[in-house]
């Protein structure tokens, strides 16, 4: 018992604490979700994040000593959104062909997640820094935190804002998508994928990857679309109007 306290002591106080309790975590979780089918209930993320939260708090390490470790995971996000290329490119010739369609929608499903999020916020009476910080929320966090940042809300907020969003997309859109009779042909998947990656960002294209090749590819299409209209169309129109 006093060589395991010796060892959490040493593990709290080193960047190792946070790097080995992420990757642990996870890959408990995961295996949660593979045995449960890859049910939305078991979203690995939802559930590490829970456990994690819980454990930080129960042990009473700070989020900056936990991050200290877990922050060569963060560093590894870059690469992983860039590794979403391969599945475009392997379907360049179709892209090109719908890049029109796919243009309008990723405009239209953009400008109904901000707008519905202003909406919500006049229709609670929130205060104005909590409505600008909403906006930006079916974008990925690193990007929200930045817009949220230029309009007036608050990046931190934005951030936890994106995180929610991501993980409501990742559990409800099956049965969503279910709801709404959306065939699962390679158009139908196609169309599942991008909606997930408008509306839910990295978290949803993640999920869209774990279920079907071409919603995968097109949920990650979807996620690159929203980070560049984002940030060039909702700064812009909040200094226009």
């Amino acid at each position: 018992m006093s060589d395991f306290v010796q060892l959490w002591v040493y593990l709290s106080t080193t960047p190792l604490f946070g790097l080995t309790a992420t990757l642990m975590v996870y890959v408990l979780t995961h295996a949660l979700y593979v045995r449960a089918g890859h049910a939305p209930w078991a979203n690995p993320v939802l559930w590490a994040v829970v456990i994690l939260a819980c454990g930080l708090l129960g042990t009473g390490v700070s989020y900056p000593t936990y991050f200290a470790g877990a922050q060569f995971i963060h560093f590894l996000l870059g690469p992983a959104v860039v590794a979403l290329a391969w599945p475009l490119w392997l379907r360049r010739t179709e892209l090109r062909q719908r890049w029109g369609r796919l243009l309008v929608a990723a405009l239209a499903g953009g400008s109904v997640a901000a707008l519905s999020s202003l909406l919500l916020g006049w229709m609670l009476d929130l205060p104005r820094e909590l409505i600008l910080s909403l906006v930006p929320k079916s974008v990925t966090a690193p990007v929200a935190m930045g817009i949220a940042e230029q309009i007036g809300g608050i990046p931190a907020l934005a951030a936890v804002f994106a995180v929610i969003t991501g993980l409501v997309g990742a559990l409800c859109g099956k049965y969503l998508f279910a709801a709404l009779r959306i065939p699962t042909t390679t158009q139908g998947w196609a169309a599942r994928g991008f909606a997930l990656g408008t509306a839910s960002h990295g978290i949803g294209a993640a999920r869209a990857m774990q279920v079907n090749a071409d919603a995968g590819a097109y949920a990650g299409l979807a996620l690159g679309m929203q980070v560049v209209l984002a940030s060039v169309l909702i700064p812009l129109a909040f200094k226009l109007f």
